[in-house]
Formats: C-alpha cells, sequence, structure tokens
C-alpha cells in the first residue's frame, strides 16, 4: 500500500501547499511514485499544480462526466449512489512523470456535516457506516492505479471532520510553521486537538459495524515526522534575523515542551531511534527555510517547484540572475534532504 503522509496545521497560511508540491517533487525526482491529493476546498494546490486562476478553469475537469477530482470520487458513498467508489482519473503534472494530483473540489465541504455525523455515531446508523472509511479507499485504489509510493494530503486549515478523518488515516503527519505568534499558539491547541483525534479513531477501529463497512475503517496509527518551518527573512550571515529568530525558538519551545509530551502520551511519535537515524533531535524541524521570496510567484507561473525554474524562466540575467539560482539551488538542497529524510524515517517504520 502506499504511504499516507498528511500536512496539518490548523493556522492558515503556513505554507502547506507550498511544501506539498515542492516536497512532493523532489521525492518524485529521487524515482518515488507520488499522489498529491488536495483536500482544501479552496483548492489551491490543483490552482497551482495545474495553472488554474478560478472555476471557469476548474469547469473542465468538474464537468469532465468522469471521476476526475475528490468530491465526485467521494461521491458514490456520500451521496449513496448504488455504485462503488472508482479511482479518480488522475491530472498528470507537466514536466515530472512521477507525479499525479487528485484535484479538488469546493464542494468537499458539503460532505462536513455528513462525515460529521457518521464519526459521532459511529457506526450506529447503516447508511452511514461506510463514510469513515471510504477516504482512505479512494486513495489507496487510487495509488494502486497509478503505481504510487506516497501520497501526500494537502488539508484545509480548520478542525473539522474531515481533517480528522484525513489525519487519522494517514501512516505519517508533517506539521508546517509559520515565524509567528499563532504558530506558537498552535503548537498549544494541537497538543489538545490531536490526542482527542487519536482517542476517536482508536474508537472507530474497534467498532464491528465500522469494520464490516464496505469501505472498512482502517486500522492505522499515523506517527509524527516532524515540523516545517518557514516564511522568515535572513540576515547578511545567512541566519534568520532577530525577531524570527525570537518566534523560532518558541515554537521549538512549544513543540518539545507541549506538542511532543502529548503525541508521545497517544503514541504518536516514532521511536528515539528513528529520529536519531536522520540526525534530528525530537521536535527539531524536519526542514527549516526562509521566505521564497520572487522565487514563489515564478514557481506558481511556470508551475513547477522553487527549485527548478530555468534561467529562461526566471528572466534575468548577470549578477542577478546569479544571485538568484544561488538562492534556488539552496533550496534544492534543502528539499533535497528533506525528502531523504522522510524516505528514512518511512522506511525505518517499515523496517521496525
Amino acid at each position: 500500500m502506499a504511504i499516507q503522509i498528511s500536512l496539518f496545521n490548523h493556522k492558515g497560511g503556513v505554507s502547506k501547499t507550498t511544501t506539498a508540491f515542492n516536497l512532493g517533487w523532489m521525492l518524485a525526482e529521487k524515482g518515488k511514485r507520488v499522489l498529491l491529493a488536495d483536500c482544501d476546498p479552496q483548492c489551491n494546490l490543483t490552482g497551482m499544480v495545474l495553472g488554474y486562476k478560478g472555476t471557469e478553469d476548474l469547469a473542465r475537469i468538474y464537468e469532465s462526466g468522469s471521476v476526475r477530482n475528490i468530491r465526485d470520487g467521494l461521491a458514490p458513498a456520500f451521496e449513496s449512489r448504488p455504485a462503488p467508489i472508482e479511482p479518480v482519473d488522475c491530472e498528470p503534472i507537466a514536466g515530472q512523470p512521477n507525479m499525479f494530483l487528485i484535484p479538488g473540489h469546493i464542494g468537499l465541504a458539503e460532505y462536513e456535516v455528513t462525515l460529521g455525523i457518521a464519526q459521532e455515531l459511529a457506526g450506529s446508523l447503516v447508511t452511514l457506516q461506510n463514510l469513515p472509511g471510504s477516504i482512505s479507499h479512494l486513495f489507496q485504489i487510487t495509488a494502486t492505479k497509478y503505481n504510487i509510493d506516497y501520497i501526500l494530503v494537502d488539508m484545509s486549515p480548520s478542525l473539522g471532520s474531515i481533517n480528522q478523518n484525513l489525519l487519522m488515516t494517514s501512516d505519517f503527519f508533517l506539521v508546517p510553521m509559520a515565524t509567528d505568534y499563532f504558530s506558537v499558539m498552535a503548537t498549544v491547541s494541537l497538543a489538545s486537538v490531536l490526542p482527542k483525534w487519536k482517542a476517536w479513531s482508536q474508537k472507530a477501529q474497534n467498532i464491528a459495524e465500522l469494520q464490516r463497512a464496505t469501505y472498512p475503517f482502517p486500522k492505522i496509527n499515523p506517527k509524527f515526522l516532524g515540523t516545517v518551518i518557514q516564511k522568515y527573512r535572513l540576515r547578511k550571515e545567512n541566519t534568520p534575523s532577530g525577531a524570527f529568530q525570537e518566534w523560532i525558538a518558541e515554537i521549538e519551545e512549544g513543540v518539545k515542551n507541549k506538542l511532543i509530551p502529548a503525541l508521545s502520551a497517544s503514541d504518536m511519535l516514532m521511536s528515539h531511534g528513528a529520529y536519531k537515524s536522520i540526525g534530528i533531535e525530537i521536535g527539531k524541524p524536519l526542514l527549516q527555510m526562509s521566505d521564497f521570496n520572487g522565487l514563489i510567484a515564478l514557481s506558481q507561473k511556470h508551475k513547477v517547484p522553487v527549485f527548478g525554474l530555468s534561467d529562461s524562466q526566471i528572466g534575468q540575467t548577470g549578477v542577478v540572475l546569479e544571485r538568484t539560482k544561488k538562492s534556488m539551488n539552496k533550496f534544492r538542497d534543502l528539499f533535497s534532504a528533506a525528502a531523504d529524510k522522510v524516505i528514512q524515517l518511512t522506511n525505518y517504520a517499515d523496517s521496525n
């Protein structure tokens, strides 16, 4: 089965989508088959990958008449259609043959309430028993169709039932952070929320009706891969400026003293040996990088990662071009190292 990794933080603006795209591309460069799943009704990942600007652009895949997006993929379960869930016909990603996209849909939000009811009633109503396991089923049969190694799930910034389901049916999760007060507070909030979600998941895994469902609720114990800290400015000596370094320190302290103990108590951490194998202390960022500045606009314009822009796409010459390429290569090294760590950690989990 494909390894599912969710990128989650209920605080918005922390570069979940950008991380999913760039990390997914780097994993694909390293020979892994990657499926991006856009589970945010705002569809930012779909827009980034396909270069779409609005609803008119999305109409092509919404009105295609086949299963081409996440909402249509889940419709047989959520709308009680007399047909099984089928794999999504994924969108190929130009320039990266190892990566595919399950496009998002604004209508996915319409399923939030129904799924919440299903998860609260815990399988007591026959008509709702198939819902808690349906998203995982859709992802896995789609992954099988495309021979996928990693499913990267881009989630919305909310604490709703869909996010609860997505994270609790993932093998691993990353927590992107921005260098600000709200990310500091998010560590405290997540330390409270995630154990509650885990307790619900354990209960759901032991409900006979959910295991006998057409789409059984998977027995998965999600593990924390680490944080991703981004969006800060650098000083000339290539270190975070004073104010940003203070936020980074506060985030790391919150992760170490609040989030990690809560995850440990809920068995949502890997072993110390796993984190040691990639050379990081538990609680330290898996990936830390400064603001992309102008590279992000060019990346979105040309639908390539920040480290994959060509000279013509950058559109600069001389010293300015060399400076931009130096910055771009730095991001390539950072994402390459992060992808290696993800591969090592997930392989470690499989071998232990």
